[in-house]
């Protein structure tokens, strides 16, 4: 697989207000983002929603998305779990539909050692052969980090391509830049942060924002990536509302309510995440407004 760089979204899970899956508004949207310039699909990852996904609904979501994009843009499949048993039959899966690669977070909850992240990491790439792994380090959420040591070790492994650094800690990004080999991407994980690491030499970003400013997102990473200090800081400091205010309420809640907003889809959560407070609707509407995507 050539290396992955650009804007990647990581896409909702479009729902019914009865909660089940709105795989028509699934496939409208990936229609949307290869328009509007989204270099590559990230499906069923924090933002879609994965721990309320069932398997069966999981693995439907990938399957969609792989055949909707029909090859137009790669899909990074997310395949996370805290039992690598598990981990290992959704990646199985992605590969059989022909996702292009994998995201895999760190094991939540469970907080595995370090030795224990590297197997559990290492056993699934091992077990999938050529589908690229990309890790993803979000501590905030899964309570155990990942090491630097312990990505460098992962750099080792084949299949393992890259990693979701998803801190905000720019200094860490640096550190891992410096001393990973040039064929392994280091793609950012937070959108407020994501044009400084870019220009350290970041290969992407794995975006909220991305969901309701694809166009403007796709824009950002190809400045950025390219060293035009000029213009990707033009753009961040347009979306900086959106980065902001995007995380009023834990993600995607906030994110959920501006689709359905601005008409992309429906803003249908599943328990336990609920609908946006009425206290934080005004809040998240001025950021549309102000980034020019609600206007009247």
């Amino acid at each position: 697989m050539e290396q992955l760089t650009g804007s990647i979204v990581a896409l909702v899970t479009p729902m019914h207000d009865d909660g089940s899956v709105d795989y028509p508004a699934l496939r409208r949207l990936i229609d949307w983002h290869i328009d509007e310039g989204t270099d590559c699909l990230g499906v069923v990852g924090t933002t879609g929603e994965s721990p309320t996904v069932d398997v069966e609904e999981h693995c439907e979501i990938i399957r969609v998305a792989v055949e909707q994009a029909k090859g137009r843009v790669p899909v990074m499949a997310g395949c996370g779990a805290n039992s690598t048993k598990e981990a290992i039959e959704l990646a199985k899966f992605a590969k059989g539909v022909g996702a292009d690669s994998q995201l895999q977070v760190v094991p939540y909850y469970n907080k595995p050692t370090q030795e224990g992240q590297y197997r559990h990491f290492k056993a699934i790439a091992e077990a999938v052969g050529d589908l690229p792994t990309v890790l993803y380090n979000v501590p905030g959420r899964t309570v155990a980090d990942m090491a630097h040591d312990t990505v460098l070790r992962l750099a080792q492994v084949p299949g393992i391509i890259g990693i979701k650094e998803a801190t905000g800690n720019i200094e860490r990004a640096q550190w891992l830049i410096r001393d990973l080999p040039k064929h392994f991407a280091v793609y950012s994980g937070d959108d407020p942060t994501a044009v400084a690491l870019m220009l350290c030499g970041g290969q992407g970003n794995i975006s909220v924002t991305a969901n309701i400013a694809p166009r403007k997102m796709h824009e950002l990473c190809v400045a950025a990536i390219a060293g035009d200090v000029r213009r990707a800081m033009q753009i961040q400091l347009e979306l900086m509302p959106l980065h902001r205010h995007l995380f009023v309420e834990p993600n995607p809640i906030p994110l959920k309510w501006a689709m359905s907003r601005l008409g992309l889809c429906g803003g249908a959560l599943r328990l336990p995440l609920t609908e946006l407070a009425e206290t934080n609707r005004p809040v998240v509407e001025a950021a549309l407004r102000a980034t020019g995507l609600l206007k009247g």
